[in-house]
């Protein structure tokens, strides 16, 4: 997805500071819940799905509801994923770039930290942000608990 085919809205949205900071919360998710580095599958991943309406609203409650059976009853994320997933990866790369260059994420082997207090969560911005980095917090959290991000991916019909 080109800039140049986005709406002025999008373009706002999906600017590099706002996806770093997505990315950030995935990987602050994934981090709080395992304990360890966040493959960068995962941390993409969060945030391709967070961006994504339809499946923000259908995330459950609570990390405790089975990725697979959540997977079953909600037929229309896979639909979503396999439609807008590879151009939601594109707007997401420059801010995965902008937040390893800004050393606010660091690669650490094969996965992302992020730096200590670089960054907080944006609280009273618009609605919208603050639950796309609520979704991103919780995906990043809960997309592993399955097993193997390949297996995730697989899952939710995308490729790595």
């Amino acid at each position: 997805m080109a800039e140049r085919d986005l709406s002025r809205e999008e373009r706002a949205l999906f600017n590099p500071a706002f996806t770093a900071l997505v990315c950030v919360r995935a990987v602050q998710g994934y981090e709080k819940q395992y304990r360890a580095v966040c493959p960068l599958p995962v941390a993409v991943t969060a945030a391709v799905m967070a961006f994504q309406p339809s499946i923000r609203t259908a995330l459950p409650a609570t990390t405790r509801t089975g990725l697979m059976n959540w997977l079953d009853e909600n037929e229309a994320v896979r639909v979503a994923m396999g439609l807008n997933a590879a151009a939601l990866a594109a707007v997401v790369r420059p801010g995965l770039l902008f937040a390893l260059q800004g050393d606010v994420l660091r690669l650490e082997g094969s996965g992302l930290t992020v730096k200590p207090r670089a960054v907080k969560a944006l609280k009273d911005g618009p609605e919208q942000s603050t639950a796309i980095q609520k979704a991103a917090h919780q995906l990043g959290r809960w997309l592993p608990s399955t097993g193997s991000i390949s297996t995730v991916l697989t899952l939710l019909g995308v490729q790595a």
